[in-house]
């Protein structure tokens, strides 16, 4: 579904957990490294996709967050013809995104990677809330900034705002990692030296 524009309507997910940490989850079989996101289908609403894509991506139903703020408007980015299909090129220019902030109010132990037969993480973990924007695909870059940027004023109060966006810095320690492979052949969740941390295409 692509609108007059050649945008697809889609939702992204920023999942907090007690220490304002978000949700990192590696696709499966890859070293990349995103927050869970997805189409919305026709006559779907940007919330009921949301919550879709929960369940199917991560496992966790709707009384297992809390919705802290949405993006009041939509964000776009463009694909690079060489990640679209040859048969959408042409007429799909990209996606257009809701963003929403949600608070994990169940446990760590609610995630399911594997609640659907079709898996789109194999490992998780918990990262600090500025993700060092070189860690995201070129293309999904600003979107990401902004929608960290618009909704960081809806974040519970005690969070430390350091800002790792454009440094690259990274936090020291590890403290906040959690794992949950799909299958022994998982990679670890650190991220490799010279990995490729972007999407695999966004082709329709």
């Amino acid at each position: 579904m692509l609108d007059r524009e050649g945008y697809r309507p889609n939702v992204g997910i920023i999942l907090l957990n007690s220490r304002n940490q978000v949700f990192w989850g590696k696709r499966l079989r890859t070293h990349s490294w995103q927050f869970p996101q997805g189409g919305i289908k026709y006559g779907e609403s940007p919330e009921q996709a949301m919550f879709r894509e929960l369940h199917e991506e991560v496992g966790l139903l709707p009384e297992h967050v809390q919705i802290l703020a949405r993006t009041r408007d939509w964000l776009r980015y463009e694909v690079p013809d060489h990640f679209i299909r040859k048969d959408a090129r042409g007429h799909y220019k990209g996606q257009k995104q809701i963003w929403f902030l949600l608070k994990l109010m169940g446990r760590d132990s609610d995630m399911n990677l594997r609640a659907t037969d079709h898996p789109e993480f194999d490992a998780w973990r918990w990262n600090d809330y500025w993700v060092p924007l070189d860690v995201v695909i070129e293309f999904k870059r600003g979107v990401y900034q902004l929608a960290l940027t618009e909704l960081a004023r809806f974040l519970p109060k005690g969070h430390h705002h350091n800002r790792y966006l454009r440094s690259g810095m990274r936090p020291h320690g590890r403290e906040g990692d959690r794992r949950r492979p799909a299958d022994a052949t998982g990679g670890s969740p650190a991220l490799p030296p010279g990995a490729s941390h972007g999407d695999p295409p966004d082709a329709v």
